[in-house]
């Protein structure tokens, strides 16, 4: 098997249809071709290890590199106590860099050694340059237990579907809000979502921000279920999801109404209060518990706006693009067209970022000044993180960039951010990697101690991403102040202020308070449309 990155022709490496994937056949890999064996635990290695007659390559002996701390190992322990009393499944919600990936593997190999499991597999969010190779190290350091472990990202699950898996760790289990994409229809194969709770595999869910609200925790199901003492079928249905899940939460008492896009939260506060203590109460009272959430011991992130005085010529492009946003709204509203509204709301976001790009330059560039780290967040590429980074580039400032799809090596441009080899990292991604200052980075050596500072570029709708922005350099004990840059005076204001507040809201363990996304959509006359039309999964 050969790990042949997608649209490049290598010579001696041959498309086999059968197996979908490239392959040399021979006694001895040639040297070219040796950059492009799949390591250990990976989906290559994997599948050639089903098709090589000789068995399973040799596992490589632990490097040892890391060492887990106290609380890492009485999270495993959590784990295990969980599995060993019959359960089916373990939330593990601490907070971005407490260290959940290292507490997973050790609870997936303490239950592997209670169960007499054989495989693990390892679903990570993307970018797969970098959080691949950051749970294959981790599994290295601290090793396989005698286990099969595969490690693949969300979207390769359909590469797997045709196998067995004893234990499964879902890491950023959040990306399994929604139940109508292929994603959540691959999921509920591979992991046994539907089966009888003593038939299926052991699923270790790890996310700092489960979901909005408690409609976005149907990857949940399994363990509500079988809190309950219910079977599957009370809450799961493979034609309609979503509804039998709600259908269920309402059974057992949490505030479900019926809107015109379906099945919605109740907009009572204090009823959303006590449901979120109530579908919590569910696992984490459960004894042994089947959740685990602890705060970071170096404190919330610090947060707050960024506002930006426009000069007049901005300000009039401003008023100018919010006029023109305003007419498509309406239009949009007249004829109750969700894709004309949706794609006004892109176009407005889009552009009044650009406008503001200056501002956030100098802002970094002054930052970078004073002898700091910054990593700048963006949603869009042509019209932020582009223009963000060129213009930096032209004042002279090294910059690392994490966007677009193949333009760039994910991994390497962290390691110039981590290195301090590039003051700026300008990135889209939202979870699964490391910019702190002071990580242990795989060569062993630490990144550069600088301090480092974030900045929004443009506010995001969701809370969740925004928390999980947040915690890319807010962790593992480096506290990391985040700023949400907007135009003063103008609505981004206040979107701005609302955001700060979701983002600190997002990290509550079963679902965070969601009145401010509908103050959002009042505020850019979208409150007609579905709430995904708002946040990143819509858009």
């Amino acid at each position: 098997m050969l790990d042949v990155p997608y649209g490049t022709q290598v010579e001696g490496a041959a498309w086999h249809p059968a197996v979908r994937t490239h392959l040399y056949v021979g006694r001895a890999l040639p040297t070219h071709l040796a950059p492009y064996a799949p390591g250990p635990h990976t989906l290559g290695r994997f599948l050639e290890n089903t098709l090589d007659p000789d068995g399973p390559a040799h596992a490589p002996e632990p490097t040892g590199v890391l060492e887990p701390r106290q609380h890492q190992y009485e999270a495993a322990d959590a784990i295990a106590a969980r599995a060993a009393a019959g359960g089916r499944q373990f939330l593990l919600a601490d907070e971005p860099g407490v260290g959940k990936t290292i507490s997973a593997v050790l609870g997936a190999t303490a239950v592997g050694d209670l169960r007499g499991a054989r495989r693990v597999l390892v679903v990570a969010d993307r970018p797969a340059a970098i959080t691949i190779g950051h749970w294959c190290r981790t599994i290295d350091a601290l090793g396989d237990g005698g286990l099969e472990w595969v490690v693949i990202t969300w979207d390769r699950l359909e590469k797997v579907a045709g196998h067995d898996w004893d234990v499964i760790i879902a890491d950023e289990a959040h990306a399994l809000r929604r139940t109508t994409t292929k994603r959540w229809k691959h999921w509920v194969r591979i992991s046994g979502h539907g089966r009888s709770h003593d038939t299926a595999p052991f699923v270790i869910a790890t996310t700092a921000t489960p979901g909005h609200t408690p409609l976005e925790l149907p990857y949940l199901a399994p363990a509500y279920a079988q809190v309950h003492d219910e079977p599957m079928r009370g809450w799961t249905s493979a034609a309609r999801p979503a509804d039998a899940f709600a259908t269920a939460l309402e059974r057992h008492g949490v505030g479900v109404e019926q809107g015109r896009h379906g099945a919605t939260w109740t907009t009572d506060a204090g009823r959303r209060a006590a449901d979120l203590k109530l579908v919590r109460g569910w696992l984490a009272d459960e004894r042994p518990p089947a959740m685990l959430h602890r705060a970071a011991p170096w404190g919330p992130v610090p947060i707050s706006g960024m506002p930006v005085a426009l000069t007049p010529t901005e300000r009039a492009a401003y008023d100018a693009e919010w006029g023109e946003f305003c007419r498509e709204m309406e239009i949009a509203r007249r004829g109750r067209s969700v894709a004309k509204g949706r794609s006004a709301l892109l176009r407005f976001r889009q552009k009044a970022g650009l406008i503001r790009v200056d501002s956030t330059v100098a802002w970094i560039a002054q930052q970078v000044q004073a002898e700091r780290q910054v990593a700048c967040s963006v949603e869009f590429v042509a019209t932020a993180a582009d223009p963000i980074a060129d213009r930096l580039r032209d004042s002279g400032i090294d910059v690392a960039t994490i966007y677009g799809r193949d333009r760039f090596d994910p991994e390497a441009e962290r390691l110039r951010f981590q290195t301090g080899q590039a003051k700026v990292c300008v990135f889209t991604t939202v979870a699964s990697i490391s910019l702190h200052a002071g990580e242990t980075l795989p060569d062993g050596h630490r990144a550069s101690p600088e301090p480092r500072v974030g900045v929004f570029h443009q506010a995001r709708f969701s809370g969740i991403a925004g928390r999980q922005v947040t915690g890319r350099t807010h962790r593992d004990h480096q506290v990391s102040p985040w700023h949400v840059a907007y135009a003063e005076g103008t609505v981004e204001e206040e979107v701005g202020k609302v955001m700060v507040e979701r983002i600190a809201a997002a990290s509550d363990t079963v679902g965070s308070d969601t009145s401010g996304l509908t103050d959002l959509a009042r505020l850019l006359g979208a409150d007609w449309l579905p709430a995904a039309a708002l946040t990143e999964d819509g858009t």
